[in-house]
Order: structure tokens, then sequence, then C-alpha cells
């Protein structure tokens, strides 16, 4: 469990003012530091696959601090086996799954999926609760290039296109999240 200093509570704080408000933030994940924003918003959607260079025909991962809030996007009940994906929670584990048919095709890109997981690191768990919602997860480079380890790389590559930088160290993962296939189990990447 994170124990919430005041740094910690500041950088909740002002990634959540930041997400309510339409932004683009760079956060610590599991393995490098992570785009996020609110999947809800279009216009912030498309800010950060700009930002990321990526089609928006591709999707986008999104994270979550629940359960429930993994099922305002995925159809949970399409899942062939739900505990082999509950299982895997919280961890560098994302799964592939039936979206509703609400979800946007700019979150889900072509697809007729979703991409989501509840990573295994305490501040983006925290930053999930506190926000109440899941928010974007794509790695805070542009596409095809290195991932970025610290928030200070970040910065130098694309801190003037974000509007707020979470400078906390990223978890102790080798490799980004496995991908699988929530209906065959089939691993994807």
């Amino acid at each position: 469990m994170l124990k919430i200093s005041n740094k910690i509570k500041r950088e909740l704080d002002s990634a959540c003012r930041v997400l309510d408000s339409g932004g683009v933030i760079a956060y610590p994940t599991e393995y490098c530091f992570g785009l996020g924003c609110d999947p809800r918003d279009e216009t912030a959607v498309q800010r950060l696959l700009d930002i990321k260079a990526r089609s928006a025909e591709q999707g986008v991962i999104l994270i979550a601090a629940s359960l429930d809030q993994v099922k305002l996007y995925a159809n949970w009940s399409e899942i062939s086996d739900p505990d082999a994906i509950m299982d895997s929670w919280p961890g560098p584990n994302t799964w592939v799954m039936p979206a509703h048919e609400s979800v946007s095709p700019m979150v889900r890109g072509k697809h007729e999926s979703i991409a989501m997981r509840i990573p295994q690191h305490d501040f983006c768990l925290t930053l999930l609760t506190q926000y109440g919602h899941p928010i974007v997860s794509t790695s805070a480079n542009r596409s095809g290039e290195k991932e970025h380890l610290l928030a200070s790389t970040v910065k130098q590559d694309i801190g003037v296109e974000c509007d707020y930088i979470i400078d906390l160290p990223v978890g102790g993962a080798q490799r980004a999240s496995t991908i699988r296939d929530a209906i065959t189990g089939t691993t994807l990447r």
C-alpha cells in the first residue's frame, strides 16, 4: 500500500485536476512511464495520440483500479474465464475483452474490443482510485521509439506536449505488460 506523503498527495491532486480539465499526463507504471488522459474526453484522447504519433485505428489500453471500473468499458458477461483474468490482476497483464458498444472508436480503435488491466503499481492504483475512473495507458514515447524509465527523459522528449509529468519512480517490471485475448486465452504480446 502506498504511503501518502505530502509530495505524493500533491502529485495525485495535480494529476486529477489535469485529467478533469481534459489534459494529458505522464505517469510511472510497472515498467515505464505512461501517457494518460480521461478516455471519456475524445479531444484529450486525440491529443494523446498526436503526442504519441499513433494512429487512432490501433486503439489504446486502459488501466483501472477495480473490476467495477473495468466493467465500465468491457462486456464482462462475454468473458469465458473471468477467474484467469482476476488471478492475473493486479499485475502487468493486459486483457483484450469485448467492449461495450458505447466505447468510443477513439479508445477501441478499429476493434470491437478494449484492452484493459489493473496495474500492480501502488501510485497508479491510488491515482485511479482517487480519480474514480479508468485512464488511458500507453507508453510515454513516440510510436516505435524507446520507452522512458525516468521523468527526466519524458520531459526531454515530449515534456512540452504533456500537461503534467509525475516525478515518481516506475516499478520493477523488466518488460511491458503481457497482452492476452480474454476469449481465447491466446497471448498477443
